[in-house]
């Protein structure tokens, strides 16, 4: 899909999370409607997005003088408070939004998210403490989990597979994880075939079961 053909999302709170999301679609193609309570936040980001409003996302009438119902995704990144997070949410379902994301402070304030009709609702600082642990504990370089227990790692090579290519190795039958490439000091990202060879302080792209690629990095 082109730049052109993306469509308008709706950004609610342009905290550090909504300022962050908002900026990161406007980057990827999409017109932003960032909607703040505070008149210095608004002014802030005058210049960063398409529009950017202030007003009380908690009240419908608000957000339908807006247009906010024409969207078809919008982010609630209210984060501090509650009731606003859940008040904000329960406006754009009142206004038929089909599409609403909401971020969540714990688990009790994504259930209510839910109950009150939010269809995504995201924990940014618990996904990233797990990531922080899992990048200070294990050997990993990098990690992404999609869901609950697949996941995306780069790490360094094991030693016990260096030297060896990887059909010989096995890392899928003796590890249950996919080496997806390679990438060498000095040298463009390669993908991974059975004849590639695994040369000291390579590291490695794989993919597979969260608990397998931890098991796979904590080898020596």
């Amino acid at each position: 899909m082109s730049a052109e053909k993306r469509k308008p999302v709706l950004v609610i709170g342009l905290g550090r999370f909504g300022s962050a999301v908002a900026s990161s679609l406007e980057r990827m193609g999409h017109e932003v409607l960032g909607v703040d309570h505070d008149a210095e936040i608004v002014r802030d980001h005058r210049d960063m997005l398409t529009q950017v409003v202030e007003g009380d996302s908690t009240e419908v009438e608000t957000l339908e003088q807006l247009g906010c119902a024409q969207f078809e995704s919008a982010v609630v990144a209210i984060g501090t408070n509650m009731e606003a997070s859940v008040l904000s949410v329960l406006a754009l379902v009142d206004l038929g939004v089909p599409n609403i994301w909401a971020k969540a402070n714990n688990e009790r304030h994504g259930r209510i998210l839910q109950r009150t009709g939010a269809h995504h609702v995201v924990f940014p600082e618990q996904k990233m403490g797990e990531r922080v642990a899992r990048l200070v504990n294990e050997r990993l370089l990098d990690f992404i989990a999609f869901g609950d227990d697949f996941g995306i790692a780069r790490l360094k090579a094991p030693e016990s597979i260096m030297g060896l290519p990887l059909v010989m190795s096995e890392c899928r039958k003796k590890h249950d994880i996919t080496v997806v490439g390679v990438k060498r000091r000095g040298e463009d990202f390669i993908h991974a075939t059975p004849d590639t060879i695994i040369l000291p302080d390579d590291e490695l792209v794989v993919s597979g079961l969260v608990e397998k690629i931890e098991a796979f990095a904590a080898q020596s």
